[in-house]
């Protein structure tokens, strides 16, 4: 979590706050009347507007990422729905006067910018207005889904990915491209074995296997009969794979089931988008084959790998599930 502004005196009383262990954290408290100082994320909201057969962009004006284009979005205020935010928010920065199709997706970003929050991202369609840059937007036009341009937030990114998923199950679109900021997420190869079982080695429930069992875990990566890999690998010289996901076939007599057991992202790219986007991938191959559900087993995972699972829509349980059909 990015640092935050600290207070030096209790806003209840006045007294100086002094550090103590509430909640397992260190908080400040105050040692006079108990008050205490709780950091929380911010609500945020964003809206993902359909319109001429794309999706509209604003060119960020302001502190933040300026110049760079990104989903609507802004902080709710205190005496408004999220709805009500998103919908002013639109009309704010586009110009246009929108309705809620539905929700996209709910995203958690601890590495801020500028302060941790929590954005709820909506999908609209455009009901009246004139496009136009308002607020503080530089530019503002609409992109096609084949045209659509590095973004610097990994919540916008994760969903616009989602919304190319979505429409590419439809019809309306042909696949959704499986890429990244600086990354491509492709089929594993046999070449990479010796990446993918480094990754393994930061599943924390992996800690205690033998080295007859990684030995046999990539024998099971070279033969692959019922499993699929993805990886996800950079775009910049030197290329390397910095994250995969495997995904078990289980074939019953009406129907079928995919199974994530094992799954990791390199420490240094993980809040980039690269797990949300390798969980896609196995969904997108889920569907191609008509599984009906595809389960995730994140009882192996650390407490970061469980939030991200749940943020990205699976159940809350040690073996999490996504209804597919």
């Amino acid at each position: 979590m990015l640092p935050v502004s600290r207070p030096t005196f209790c806003p209840e009383c006045g007294e100086r706050l002094v550090p103590r262990t509430v909640g397992g954290r260190e908080r400040l408290t105050c040692p006079l009347c108990g008050y205490v100082h709780y950091v929380n994320p911010i609500p945020g909201v964003g809206v993902l507007i359909e319109k001429d057969g794309g999706v509209v962009l604003v060119k960020r004006g302001g502190r933040v990422k300026a110049g760079h284009w990104a989903l609507v979005s802004g902080y709710i205020e205190a005496d408004e729905s999220v709805e009500e935010a998103a919908i002013r928010e639109c009309l704010e920065e586009t110009g246009l006067q929108v309705e809620l199709v539905d929700l996209l997706g709910i995203y958690s970003f601890p590495e801020g910018p500028p302060t941790s929050g929590i954005i709820v991202f909506y999908r609209a369609r455009a009901t009246g207005g004139a496009l136009h840059a308002g607020d503080d937007a530089m530019d503002v036009r609409v992109f096609q889904p084949d045209e659509l341009p590095p973004m610097p937030f990994r919540t916008h990114r994760q969903a616009v990915q989602r919304w190319l998923t979505l429409q590419s199950k439809s019809g309306s679109l042909p696949p959704a491209p499986s890429t990244g900021e600086g990354f491509i997420i492709r089929e594993a190869e046999r070449s990479d074995v010796d990446a993918v079982i480094d990754l393994l080695h930061l599943v924390e429930g992996n800690q205690g296997l033998t080295e007859a069992e990684w030995q046999a875990a990539a024998q099971r990566f070279i033969e692959r009969q019922t499993i699929v890999v993805y990886v996800a690998e950079t775009t910049t010289p030197p290329r390397q794979v910095i994250g995969f996901v495997a995904l078990s076939l289980v074939h019953t007599l009406t129907g079928g089931r995919g199974w994530i057991d094992d799954m990791a992202v390199a420490l240094e790219y993980r809040g980039e988008g690269i797990g949300a986007a390798l969980l896609e991938a196995a969904l997108r191959h889920a569907n191609r084959l008509s599984l009906s559900h595809l389960y995730v087993n994140i009882e192996r995972g650390s407490p970061a790998a469980r939030a991200f699972a749940q943020a990205a829509g699976l159940q809350e349980s040690s073996i999490s599930y996504l209804r597919i059909r």
